[in-house]
């Protein structure tokens, strides 16, 4: 006979109702909310509902999975809540189908549950779910990583160290160790050795204070190359409202770039704000290609040659190909014209482009509102462009690129010595998207120890130091402009070697475990059993 108690099983409501607070406490992790402690608490939560899940008549397998479904629903529901501007059945859609990955994440805490030293595994659970959601399908959604919670949590002096997928394992083991130490409190757990377990909790806690410390001290920003840089931004504002119409007309918001350009120059010509080197305009700032239309050709001949500098404008191109377009950044120099381009590799499914348009586009005509197929580039977001004090690398980063470990990593790899992001946000003003890539834009700074300057269409432009500080931001819904002092840097930080190492191979060691943890006791069986 046993003598092994079960602690009882949660009833319907309560696991059901669990899961879905867990996956909110992480969502409001990240920002708008940046309620930080809470994503911690929301892995512990979560992983401590399926441990303790059933007991020897309960169907375990089915609950990790419903359980995780739900977490994942309330995660990404939240989160991505603001794509319902597009349509609510696009929210439905998108955040129905992201909480698919709270099932694997579910079923992977189950598996590994009865492995020694289960709160590793279950965290690299974590990271296995984030590395395979980052990439499947259709290029992944990589958004909502809990590397991006970070920025004012202790945690993020490992940042430059370890890049945000190390970051994000920390952040989960912090919260399987806490859930660990739970189990010793909870009533019914096995006695185990509960002093050797809580022990866990203190190495956790130190953990925390070392990356607020001595870790962020050891790596500070980037050396300077003893040359800085005076980037005019420009925030031209746009026409309308947020939705599938935010932009507006094509040519005003093209027109009101040009109008904040001019404000930017006077202020510098009357001494207000340093002369720019270059002006920095946003993704999208003109949606007519330049180069092939003559009156968006003259607007923006005009805003270059009036400033005197180089002008880096947001720009979709047509082509390659017949109805094809490519989202990129122009080096417009005053005097000889385009002289640099960089495309945007990482595109928005549905967003930018259609998969399997030639199949779907006639299943579901409301695609054409997407336009042209957009076409991603092929080379990293590097411009080696003229200035009157010497060639400047130039690294640029478009928009939904931010969430992209490889495509950020890439512009510190190949001896960027400044850092620009181009974004467009207008669709969703007044939702929490703006604020969320705002956050993954201090991250990235903090990550590669640079400053970081931002310019966005409509909202949260700006300048970050290395250490994720915010120097200047804009407001929502405004035209704004501003010149930034910046140094040059050289240099990649450990994150950009290790980061993608890491990334793989916590994803591996989580996998593994995952299918160690099913090939032992009665798992797999039961998950064969249970399976509808």
């Amino acid at each position: 006979m046993s003598t092994t108690s079960h602690a009882p099983a949660p009833g319907r409501l309560v696991g059901p109702v669990v899961a879905v607070l867990a996956g909110l406490m992480v969502a409001m992790a990240f920002a708008p909310f940046n309620l930080w402690p809470l994503a911690p608490v929301g892995v512990g939560v979560f992983t401590l509902l399926v441990r303790r899940g059933g007991g020897p008549t309960a169907r375990p397998v089915r609950r990790a999975i419903w359980w995780g479904w739900l977490f994942g629903l309330g995660l990404w529901g939240l989160l991505v809540g603001w794509i319902d501007v597009l349509g609510w059945y696009v929210a439905v859609v998108l955040c129905a189908f992201m909480a698919c990955w709270g099932m694997v994440l579910g079923i992977g805490t189950l598996a590994v549950r009865r492995l020694p030293g289960w709160p590793l595994w279950t965290a690299l659970v974590w990271s296995f779910v984030e590395f395979a959601s980052s990439r499947v399908p259709l290029g992944g959604f990589g958004w909502m990583r809990l590397g991006f919670t970070t920025p004012d949590m202790p945690l993020s002096g490992w940042l430059p160290w370890l890049g945000v997928a190390g970051v994000s394992l920390l952040v989960a083991l912090v919260g399987t160790l806490l859930a660990r130490a739970a189990e010793q409190i909870v009533p019914g757990a096995d006695s185990g050795r509960p002093r050797r377990v809580l022990a866990l909790v203190p190495l956790g806690l130190v953990a925390l204070l070392v990356g607020s410390g001595t870790l962020a001290h050891l790596r500070p920003a980037l050396p300077e190359t003893g040359r800085a840089i005076n980037v005019g931004m420009v925030q031209g504002n746009v026409d309308g409202t947020a939705g599938s119409e935010a932009m507006g007309y094509a040519r005003s918001v093209t027109n009101n770039h040009l109008s904040e350009t001019i404000t930017l120059m006077a202020k510098a010509r009357t001494g207000q704000v340093p002369k720019p080197d270059f002006v920095l305009w946003p993704e999208n700032s003109t949606d007519i290609d330049p180069t092939t239309d003559p009156e968006t050709e003259v607007i923006v001949r005009q805003a270059a040659a009036l400033t005197g500098v180089p002008l880096f404008v947001g720009a979709v191109m047509d082509g390659p190909g017949k109805d094809e377009r490519q989202t990129s950044g122009l080096w417009w120099d005053h005097e000889k014209g385009l002289l640099a381009r960089y495309d945007k590799r990482n595109l928005v499914p549905f967003g930018e482009y259609i998969p399997l348009r030639s199949t779907l586009l006639p299943m579901l005509p409301i695609l054409e509102q997407v336009g042209a197929q957009s076409v991603p580039g092929t080379t990293p977001g590097v411009l080696t462009v003229p200035l009157p004090g010497g060639v400047l690398n130039l690294g640029d980063i478009i928009c939904f690129e931010l969430a992209w470990d490889s495509t950020v990593y890439d512009t510190a790899r190949h001896d960027a010595q400044l850092t620009v992001v181009q974004s467009n946000n207008a669709t969703y003003t007044g939702t929490g998207q703006p604020r969320q890539q705002f956050q993954i834009t201090r991250v990235r700074a903090m990550e590669l120890r640079r400053e970081v300057v931002v310019s966005t269409t409509s909202s949260f432009s700006g300048l970050f130091d290395p250490k994720g500080r915010v120097v200047h931001s804009t407001q929502e819904s405004t035209s704004a402009s501003a010149t930034y002092t910046v140094p040059l840097r050289e240099g990649v930080t450990p994150a950009v070697s290790v980061g993608p190492w890491v990334d793989r191979l916590a994803a591996l060691l989580g996998a593994g475990a995952v299918a160690i943890g099913l090939g032992r006791g009665h798992l797999a069986r039961r998950v064969i059993n249970e399976a509808p």
